[in-house]
């Protein structure tokens, strides 16, 4: 199967099934941490599940900056829909979501964007195959990360 029949039929599985979200719960963002972790009311930090984008800090790395702002642009602000998959936190105490703003699955559009690229943390791996295709199609398009 193609990439793009993938991508196609990952997508409209999705949007069957995406509003049937388990274990979903409402936030306000309080502040974009980097391209792949909130802050939301309340003081607790979210860490998006099944991504990995370019750090911030210490020292920027490649499209760190460009992930950040577009993380600012999709969740800054907004009230965010967060689904939980088997794991509660990480190891440093951050909730670990996947992420909405109405139909967008954020997760996923950083991984488009070329902004993040598809890391399994098992158990936490609902949507890998999604996110993987995801990533496969930012490759070969050389969006973002996959542009060096």
């Amino acid at each position: 199967m193609s990439y793009r029949v993938w991508i196609l039929v990952s997508t409209i599985f999705l949007l069957l099934f995406g509003s049937c979200q388990p274990s979903a719960d409402s936030a306000r963002v309080i502040e974009v941490t980097d391209g792949d972790t909130i802050m939301i009311a309340g003081g607790h930090y979210v860490r998006y599940i099944g991504i990995d984008a370019p750090e911030l800090y210490p020292e920027p790395e490649a499209y760190g900056r460009e992930a950040w702002l577009a993380n600012c642009r999709l969740v800054e602000g907004k009230t965010v829909h967060l689904e939980r998959d088997i794991s509660d936190t990480d190891r440093y105490g951050r909730q670990l979501r996947y992420v909405y703003v109405g139909d967008v699955f954020v997760n996923a559009e950083l991984v488009r964007l070329g902004l993040a690229r598809a890391v399994a943390y098992p158990p936490d791996t609902r949507h890998q195959e999604y996110l993987e295709a995801l990533e496969a199609e930012a490759r070969s398009a050389g969006r973002g990360v996959w542009n060096e």
